[in-house]
């Protein structure tokens, strides 16, 4: 199975420029420094992503907001001077958002809307004027998590105009395009087939979200005195995941999964080295992660497990999240084990 080079194994600054609490420049200059790039270096991981909402990098009337632009250029000399690659993720655009917070989002009216889908078009043809230059180092991912599962024809079509578009200006750029379901595992063989070899098929991975997301706010019925342990029971997972929504928990389901361990993420991600493989596009985890309201212990067999899956498969993948977010690797929580995470990575 092909390699994504330079992004084998990555953590991601997620809060940074996307999903902070207000939109400050004082936080985009101080949330995350040059220290933070050479802490991460020093860490042996080999890139970084990072998620930008549209309103940091675009106006209202769809022309380049330069300050973000200046951000993101600072990111990528940060990654020159300490030998790591950049992700650069749009997390979210205009007329769509998967943020389940954003409880009257219309989560399904971009992927049929001409006017939000060109606005999405021209966000992205100028930011590969900007940043296509960089190929060497910098990849794009074209939009975080699609939730509705009913729209994965017409995001293939999308996501096919856009890589079209960003090809004319940035034609040796790495891109990653993810599936539906919360860019789900199991969604990857939704995707068209690669454009050209420079696509790589990206998915996320929280599962079994019961235990990664335990007492997670943000998750509508979940109880925040939930505690499960990893590894535990198959069917005391699936019963305590029963009253959540399958879009979040569906994965846990599958009849393929027949026991937990590594042999759990060896049966979801089957149907995806499948398609990786069959149409020889490298395959890539943008997200993992366990929420800091897990037992250390838990955590780490959690993380020790997943990886040795990507690592066997040639999985490139990039833990959430280095900083905040309830999942932040040198916060208070997961700070003391950063070395030993790291090693599990």
């Amino acid at each position: 199975m092909r390699i994504f080079e330079g992004f084998q194994k990555g953590v991601n600054l997620g809060g940074w420029l996307s999903q902070f609490d207000e939109y400050d420049h004082n936080h985009f200059k101080t949330f995350i420094t040059e220290k933070d790039f050479a802490d991460i270096a020093a860490l042996g991981v080999d890139h970084v992503r990072v998620p930008v909402d549209y309103n940091v990098i675009e106006n209202d009337d769809w022309s380049i907001k330069e300050s973000g632009y200046e951000y993101i250029e600072q990111a990528i000399k940060w990654c020159k001077k300490y030998n790591l690659h950049l992700l650069l993720d749009i997390h979210e655009v205009y007329g769509y958002s998967f943020d389940p917070l954003k409880k009257d989002m219309d989560r399904e009216a971009f992927f049929y809307d001409e006017v939000l889908q060109e606005r999405f078009f021209v966000l992205w043809e100028n930011l590969a004027k900007h940043f296509g230059k960089y190929s060497d180092i910098v990849a794009f991912e074209l939009l975080n998590e699609i939730v509705l599962e009913e729209v994965y024809s017409a995001w293939n079509k999308v996501a096919d105009k856009a890589i079209r578009r960003i090809r004319k200006i940035a034609p040796d750029t790495y891109i990653v395009v993810g599936g539906v379901c919360y860019n789900n595992v199991t969604s990857v063989q939704l995707l068209d087939a690669p454009y050209d070899d420079k696509i790589v098929y990206n998915f996320h991975c929280y599962d079994p979200l019961i235990f990664t997301h335990q007492k997670a706010y943000w998750l509508d019925g979940m109880p925040d005195d939930l505690d499960i342990s990893y590894p535990d029971d198959l069917e005391n997972y699936r019963q305590k995941s029963e009253k959540f929504a399958k879009e979040c928990m569906g994965a846990i389901f599958s009849e393929k999964i027949t026991c937990v361990g590594p042999e759990l993420f060896e049966a979801l991600f089957s149907t995806a080295i499948e398609a990786s493989k069959k149409n020889n596009a490298p395959l890539y985890c943008g997200e993992y992660g366990v929420i800091d309201r897990t037992e250390i212990d838990d955590a780490l067999r959690w993380l020790k497990d997943i990886n040795s899956v990507f690592i066997k498969y040639n999985i490139g993948r990039c833990l959430w999240n280095y900083k905040g977010k309830d999942f932040g690797l040198v916060d208070e929580h997961f700070g003391p084990y950063k070395e030993q995470i790291a090693k599990l990575l």
